[in-house]
């Protein structure tokens, strides 16, 4: 589930990033109290999931990342009290029950997918797989993947972090620099969630019909939600991601037009070459249905017209 990447930290005050202050006097602005502007992807978060916490335990693996270089080897107590005083510090105390569907920060294989992707994934073969997977143009991927109750909880998720976006006037980072429109799944706390998507069930698909890009070994992931829409994002133009595989799924919800469009994989030297007829394919997305696709095909969405 990738995308053009653009890191930014999930918390941030301003543009110098989140400062820690006492109610009783003025801010005092210093270097180690602040989070990171970038994540440090080499750090491997603690499980917190044993404490008894004001916030979901992935919120504060998510945020581990974005500590400062000198308190990624304090205790987990001492992590704790820092990333719990900024969170209380820029949360008002009515927003604290987020998140609001606590179903999703787990993975529910069963309540996620539909019977036909489970099947083919447990049999874990690659003539299973293939009986599910559709190719309907060189490279690209279709299948059903998502329930619609799955569909329905994360738009509703991505809704309830937005209000509270809104409300806070926080600043957050947006999918990537096309999109203005979005969430970073990650920021809200599903990078658990998320990991184990790509671990248990895209890598197996992309270890078979991508594996000249790696995709036996995919290991990280950029999981965003993007709303097109007559207040949002209309469109999104011919590009290519910076991924080695792409996951892009519908989650609806009612809409007329926005077919995503193929024009063939190329090197980066000619990202803006001509497309053959047999690279040329248009796709009508429905909720619940998957497309699988190298980064380097490229691609983009249509007008929503409604």
């Amino acid at each position: 589930m990738s995308g053009d990447r653009l890191e930014s930290p999930p918390v941030t005050g301003g543009g110098n990033g989140v400062v820690l202050q006492d109610k009783k006097t003025a801010p005092v602005m210093l270097p180690s109290q602040r989070l990171r502007l970038h994540p440090n992807k080499d750090h491997m978060p603690e499980s917190y999931e044993d404490l008894q916490l004001d916030f979901s335990p992935s919120v504060f693996r998510s945020l581990e990342k974005y500590l400062p270089p000198n308190m990624l080897s304090d205790s987990r107590e001492e992590k704790v009290k820092f990333m719990r005083d900024i969170l209380l510090k820029y949360l008002p105390h009515g927003e604290r029950t987020r998140p609001l569907k606590r179903e999703l920060y787990s993975m529910h294989p069963v309540t996620f997918f539909v019977p036909s992707f489970m099947k083919a994934i447990n049999d874990n073969t690659e003539e299973s797989l293939r009986s599910i997977i559709s190719e309907p143009s060189p490279g690209v991927l279709t299948f059903e993947m998502l329930q619609p109750r799955f569909c329905e909880l994360l738009v509703a998720e991505v809704e309830n972090f937005e209000a509270w976006v809104n409300d806070t006037k926080f600043r957050v980072m947006r999918p990537n620099t096309m999109n203005k429109y979005g969430a970073v799944l990650d920021d809200f706390g599903l990078e658990t969630m998320l990991d184990k998507l790509m671990d248990g069930f895209i890598r197996p698909i992309s270890k078979v019909f991508f594996r000249e890009v790696g995709g036996a070994t995919l290991d990280s992931h950029h999981g965003f939600v993007v709303e097109y829409g007559k207040d949002w994002d209309v469109d999104l133009g011919f590009h290519v991601d910076d991924s080695e595989v792409t996951l892009n799924v519908c989650l609806g919800k009612q809409f007329s037009g926005g077919e995503l469009f193929f024009r063939g994989t190329r090197c980066d030297k000619h990202v803006n070459t001509g497309s053959q007829p047999e690279e040329i394919f248009d796709y009508s997305h429905v909720p619940g249905g998957a497309v699988l696709h190298l980064g380097r095909h490229r691609h983009g969405v249509r007008a929503t017209t409604s």
